[in-house]
């Protein structure tokens, strides 16, 4: 009984050896903006702090959008997440987006989901 416990634990290991584990780039793409985003929306962090990390993060965002705008895999895949990724374009590819409308990241990402100086400032805190 052992041994075919154990022929049937080799046999799982080795039917999913041949998969990948790592995430596609568009994934690592999203994973690495939410990360940026939650960085400058933090009310914890200073400004000293903030800009040091935004800088490393616009670095990788440069790259990990490249690699997306270059992935000829995502050109065949019509998913829901492809699709949105690439109709929401000035969100998705944050970085040159921002960079085609000469503003700060976080100015453009604030103006790309609406919010404002004057909806900042009309706004109440409270509970729901």
């Amino acid at each position: 009984m052992r041994r075919l416990i154990l022929a049937a634990s080799i046999a799982a290991v080795a039917a999913t050896a041949g998969t990948t584990a790592g995430a596609d780039t568009l994934e690592n793409l999203e994973r690495e903006r939410a990360l940026m985003v939650t960085t400058l929306l933090d009310p914890a962090m200073s400004p000293e702090e903030r800009n040091a990390k935004t800088a490393t993060f616009t670095h990788r965002l440069v790259d990990l959008e490249r690699m997306v705008l270059r992935d000829k895999s995502l050109t065949g895949r019509n998913t829901p997440i492809v699709r949105k990724a690439f109709q929401n374009y000035d969100l998705t590819f944050l970085v040159h987006a921002s960079t085609e409308n000469d503003l700060l990241i976080v100015d453009h990402w604030m103006d790309q989901v609406g919010l404002n100086t004057h909806n900042l400032m009309s706004a109440r805190l409270g509970r729901r």
